[in-house]
């Protein structure tokens, strides 16, 4: 019996036949329940503009501000809505997602529609607006339940059901004293299943995490993920909650951040945007790649230095870039290890030793290992395919093997101390790093390799 595939569901291209198939606003409306909002946003493209239009309507404010916020590029959807309609969907939005839409307008639509949006929305989007982008204040949404720790269960069960109404993140509740200054939070399900009777400080997690929303988004990441809750509450200096931080939230920050580490590691100094300019780009790049041509002006001095290696034994330019590669690769790795362990602010003198310590340790090991490999397998291919006598072969690869260690011990400690300066003297050193370990590794492979080439191959073991 052939095992049976599973398929990727194809729920977009069903949506899309359903909307065309002619049935009427309740027919349409009530097919269109079974299928989740991101598939439904997906099918919108597929739609031409009248099918778009006559959609919005039946859809409805409501139904669409949820839409809206899996689009990614909402620009074409938005210039396509009247300026009453988009209000309306912006009305119906969570507080974060209006302020990413609204981002995407022009200045011209923006003008127009903040005077007939709800002054509870506009409070909201003047609140997110207020924190930098770097700030988990920028990330909050203001959709979450509260209670005073006050009220009884009754009481507490009652504006719950109040509350849900309008907010539909109530998985957490959370709890405010007399003063409405966060003190902790309960579990709904606590909340379903306690008795009438019961004290309701009993459910209360009064040691519940939270973050504040003048917080770099950079500096909580990590100890967000590790509480690994549905919802974190972002609080003010006066410990008022201003709002939450969802599991989505999360998830969105993680993959910036990621980006502009990748950015930062190419040295650039943010994630670059499509929209940016020449000259913009021009400006962040230049300064990097004119050091950089300096440093690959002294590769290449080096390399010139032991011109009289290769005219005697041209065969070790062949075995050049795999240790120019390896070099990289392990300096780039260790680079990334330094980074992710300077996250912890609170790292002592001894801590940073014990990394160049271990990293050392690692490529020394690797580098054995390696070492070993290209010893073998090098020596019997260039005895194979080279023409070389065993004994000279293997003095050829013994040289790339001992280059290769050396190689990946001096680029394990480069690819650790570089950035730990770089964090000593206040430099971003995902920024600063990146480019210039490369380039380093890559003189130290080069020196290390022909340096030994010229010592063994050329002066102790001459191989003609």
């Amino acid at each position: 019996m052939e095992k049976e595939i599973l398929k990727e569901p194809t729920f977009v291209d069903e949506i899309v036949a359903i909307i065309r198939s002619g049935l009427s606003k309740d027919e349409l409306i009530e097919r269109l329940q079974d299928y989740h909002e991101n598939d439904i946003a997906q099918s919108l493209e597929l739609l031409d503009k009248e099918e778009r239009l006559s959609l919005y309507h039946v859809l409805g404010a409501e139904w669409m501000s949820d839409i809206l916020s899996f689009i990614d590029e909402p620009e074409e959807y938005i210039k396509e809505m009247g300026i009453e309609q988009l209000a309306a969907v912006i009305n119906e939005m969570d507080s974060d997602d209006a302020v990413d839409l609204l981002e995407e307008m022009d200045e011209d639509t923006k003008e127009k529609i903040r005077p007939i949006l709800d002054e509870e929305i506009k409070a909201d989007i003047r609140l997110i607006s207020s924190y930098e982008d770097d700030e988990i204040g920028s990330l909050i949404t203001t959709n979450y339940v509260w209670i005073k720790k006050t009220l009884n269960i009754r009481q507490a069960t009652h504006s719950l059901i109040k509350q849900a109404g309008e907010n539909d993140n109530i998985s957490t509740i959370y709890v405010v004293d007399e003063e409405e200054k966060f003190c902790g939070a309960i579990d709904l399900k606590d909340l379903i299943v306690a008795r009438e009777n019961d004290d309701l400080d009993d459910l209360i997690a009064y040691s519940y995490p939270y973050v504040l929303d003048h917080e770099k988004i950079s500096d909580s990441i990590e100890r967000i993920k590790d509480y690994a809750e549905d919802s974190l509450p972002v609080l003010n200096a006066e410990k008022e909650i201003i709002g939450i931080l969802t599991a989505q939230d999360v998830i969105e920050a993680v993959d910036d951040e990621m980006g502009e580490d990748y950015a930062k590691l190419a040295g650039l100094t943010s994630e670059e945007d499509l929209k940016e300019t020449t000259r913009e780009s021009m400006k962040k790049r230049l300064p990097w790649l004119i050091v950089l041509l300096f440093l690959g002006m002294a590769v290449s001095t080096v390399v010139g230095a032991f011109e009289g290696v290769v005219a005697v034994l041209p065969i070790v330019i062949c075995f050049q870039s795999l240790i120019l590669d390896m070099a990289g690769n392990v300096g780039t790795q260790s680079l990334a290890v330094t980074i992710r362990v300077l996250m912890d602010e609170e790292l002592s003198t001894r801590d940073k030793m014990t990394l160049v310590v271990k990293e050392m340790k690692v490529g020394f090991t690797n580098g054995v290992l390696l070492g070993v490999l290209a010893l073998v397998f090098l020596g019997f291919y260039i005895t194979a395919f080279k023409g070389y006598d065993l004994p000279s072969a293997f003095l050829i690869s013994g040289c790339v093997a001992v280059s290769l260690w050396l190689a990946m011990i001096i680029s394990s400690l480069v690819g650790t101390l570089v950035p730990l300066f770089f964090d000593r003297i206040k430099v971003d050193p995902a920024v600063a790093s990146g480019p210039l370990i490369t380039t380093v590794n890559d003189l130290v492979a080069v020196g290390t390799y022909y340096g030994l080439s010229w010592i063994l191959l050329v002066q102790i073991m001459p191989i003609v």
